[in-house]
C-alpha cells in the first residue's frame, strides 16, 4: 500500500529525477533548485537539479495526460506538476516582470523577499544555509520591491492563478529593524489591493510594539525563525541569530502569540544542520507549548550557498521526527490547516502536514495568552470560591505569579486548569495545585490529562520531587495515576487533604502510546 507521507519525506530528501523539459529555479531565500508538484493533493517542493538527485530511486515518468511517480522502476501513483503561473507573463506598470517581484510557492502561495539584500551577507556572519542574494547575482529579481509593485503582483496572481495567501520575507536592513517598516508598507499595499491573508517573516524585534504595527498593517501570521535550538549548531550556522540569544526569541514568540494568536506564529526548525534529532523534537515541544507552530523542514542545500555541498538528512531520520512532532501538534491543538497564511499553510517544503493526525478531543498546554489565563482563573473561582467555598472572594495568591498555568481545552474552549511552581528551595522540588475542571466536563478525562501534563512539565524543568495537597475525596484518583501519600490526612483550607508525591519515573503525557 502506498504511504503518501513517507513518499513525501523520501522525495524531499532524495529528490526526483525529471524527464526532459522539467522546470526549476535557482537562488533566492525560499525553496531553490526545485519545482512543485502535487502528490495525492499535497503540494510538495522537491529537489530536481542538485547533484545528489542523480542517485535518487525516484523519477517522473511522462505519460499521455500527465506524470507517474516511479521508484526503482515501479510505478507508485499519478502526480501533477504545478504549471508555470500565468502572472509570470505579466509586468508591473513600470515594466518589471512580475516573476521578478514574487514567485509561486506550492500550489497557491505568493512569496516575495521585499528586501533581497542582507547586511549580514558577509561569509563570516551570514546564515550558512541562506541564498537570499544569489538570485540578485543572476538578475532573477530586484533588490527592493515597492509596495505598489507587490500590490500589482498580488492582485494579478489572485486573479490569474487563484493565489490564496502571501508570504513576505526580507533580509536584515540597515539600520536593523527597518525591515519591519518595509514589511508593514508592503503588507498594507498587498492587503488593500488583493484582500489576501499575509504572512511576514523577520528577526525577533528589539521593540515588541513592532508586532502590533505589523498586525495593524494587515499581517495575519508571522514567522520568527531560529532554525536550530541547539546553541552550538546555531552559533556555527547562524552566528547573528546565536548572538541575539534564545531569550530574545522566546520573548518575541510569546509576544507574537499574544498579538496574532496560537497557531498563527511559526518558527522554522531545519533538520540536517548538525543537531541531534531529539533536539528538534524537544524544541518542537517547547515551541508548541508556547503556541508556536514548529515548522520542521529538511535541509535543502541551495546551489551557491555556503552549504551547497551538504546533503539533506536521511529520509528515515525525517520520518521519525515527523511522527513525533505530529503527535506533539495534536496534543497541543496545533495544525497546519489552522494557519491563515504562510509557509505552514503552504506546507510544500515539509512533509509535516501529511503526518499530522486528527487532533485529540482534548488538548493541554501552558496558558499562552492573557485570554487563556483569564479563562483558567475564572474556572478556579467558579470551583474553589463559589462551588466548594474554600476561599472567600478569590483563590488567587502570590504563587500565581511564579506559576506555570496549564489549561485543557475541548474544541478551543478552556475547560480546566492546574498550576505548578518551584518550591523555592533550589533542590528541584515543585508543587502543584488549583486543579479545577468545569462542571459537565469532569468525566471527559480532562483532570487526568492535566495531571499527566503537569508531571511532564515539571520533569522537563529539572524537577526531582513533585508534590501537591490533595482533597481526601480525590486521593484514589491520584493513586490511580501513580501518586503516593506522604503522612496522614490533615486539614487544609478547611477541608481534609493529604500531601502526595508523583512518581516522576512515569505518569507524564509522553508515557502515553
Amino acid at each position: 500500500m502506498v504511504q503518501v507521507p513517507e513518499i513525501i519525506a523520501e522525495v524531499q530528501s532524495l529528490g526526483i529525477r525529471l524527464p526532459p523539459g522539467g522546470v526549476q529555479r535557482k537562488g533566492g531565500a525560499g525553496p531553490a533548485e526545485s519545482g512543485s508538484l502535487l502528490i495525492a493533493g499535497y503540494p510538495v517542493s522537491v529537489p530536481f537539479s542538485s547533484p545528489f538527485v542523480s542517485r535518487s530511486p525516484y523519477r517522473l515518468h511522462s505519460e499521455a495526460g500527465g506524470f507517474v511517480l516511479c521508484k526503482d522502476h515501479h510505478a507508485l501513483l499519478p502526480v501533477s506538476l504545478v504549471p508555470r503561473p500565468a502572472f509570470y507573463e505579466e509586468s508591473t506598470r513600470d515594466g518589471i516582470p512580475l516573476s521578478k517581484i514574487a514567485l509561486l510557492h506550492g500550489k497557491d502561495c505568493l512569496a516575495s523577499s521585499v528586501l533581497q539584500t542582507c547586511i549580514h551577507w558577509d561569509p563570516r556572519t551570514r546564515c550558512r544555509f541562506c541564498g537570499i542574494q544569489l538570485s540578485l547575482k543572476d538578475r532573477q529579481t530586484v533588490s527592493l520591491k515597492s509596495p505598489a509593485q507587490l500590490a500589482e503582483t498580488a492582485q494579478k496572481a489572485r486573479t490569474l492563478d487563484a493565489v490564496r495567501h502571501v508570504v513576505l520575507t526580507t533580509g536584515t536592513a540597515h539600520p536593523p529593524g527597518h525591515e519591519t517598516t518595509l514589511l508593514c508598507e508592503a503588507a498594507a499595499a498587498v492587503k488593500q489591493a488583493s484582500g489576501l491573508p499575509v504572512h511576514a517573516q523577520f528577526l525577533p524585534p528589539a521593540d515588541m510594539n513592532q508586532l502590533e504595527a505589523l498586525k495593524a498593517s494587515g499581517v495575519d501570521t508571522v514567522g520568527i525563525h531560529i532554525e536550530s535550538l541547539d546553541p552550538d549548531v546555531l552559533q556555527k550556522m547562524a552566528p547573528v541569530k546565536a548572538a541575539m540569544g534564545l531569550d530574545r526569541y522566546e520573548t518575541a514568540w510569546k509576544a507574537a502569540v499574544e498579538v496574532f494568536g496560537p497557531n498563527q506564529v511559526s518558527s522554522f526548525l531545519i533538520a540536517g544542520l548538525g543537531e541531534a534529532p531529539n533536539s528538534i523534537i524537544q524544541g518542537s515541544q517547547s515551541l508548541a507549548d508556547t503556541g508556536v507552530y514548529p515548522f520542521v523542514v529538511p535541509l535543502r542545500p541551495i546551489p551557491g550557498s555556503l552549504m551547497a555541498d551538504h546533503l539533506p538528512p536521511h529520509p528515515d531520520t525525517m520520518k521519525a521526527i515527523y511522527e513525533k512532532v505530529a503527535r506533539i501538534l495534536a496534543q497541543k491543538g496545533l495544525a497546519a490547516s489552522h494557519s491563515r497564511a504562510g509557509c505552514v499553510r503552504c506546507g510544500a517544503c515539509s512533509a509535516l502536514s501529511a503526518y499530522e493526525n486528527p487532533m485529540d478531543s482534548l488538548v493541554c498546554h501552558p496558558a499562552r495568552t492573557t485570554a487563556e489565563l483569564a479563562a483558567a482563573l475564572a474556572i478556579r473561582e467558579s470551583v474553589f470560591v463559589r462551588e466548594q467555598q474554600l476561599f472567600e472572594g478569590s483563590d488567587q495568591d502570590p504563587r500565581d505569579g511564579d506559576s506555570i498555568h496549564l489549561v485543557v481545552k475541548q474544541h478551543h474552549r478552556v475547560i480546566g486548569t492546574v498550576r505548578v511552581y518551584p518550591a523555592g528551595n533550589g533542590n528541584g522540588h515543585w508543587i502543584g495545585g488549583r486543579l479545577a475542571v468545569q462542571k459537565g466536563f469532569r468525566s471527559s478525562g480532562a483532570g487526568e490529562l492535566l495531571v499527566k501534563n503537569a508531571v511532564t512539565c515539571v520533569r522537563q524543568r529539572g524537577c526531582t520531587c513533585f508534590t501537591a495537597q490533595i482533597q481526601e475525596k480525590n486521593i484514589p484518583f491520584f493513586q490511580y495515576l501513580g501518586w503516593q501519600g506522604i503522612g496522614p490526612v490533615k486539614p487544609h483550607c478547611g477541608k481534609p487533604h493529604q500531601e502526595m508525591a508523583a512518581d516522576l519515573a512515569r505518569g507524564g503525557i509522553e508515557d502515553k502510546g
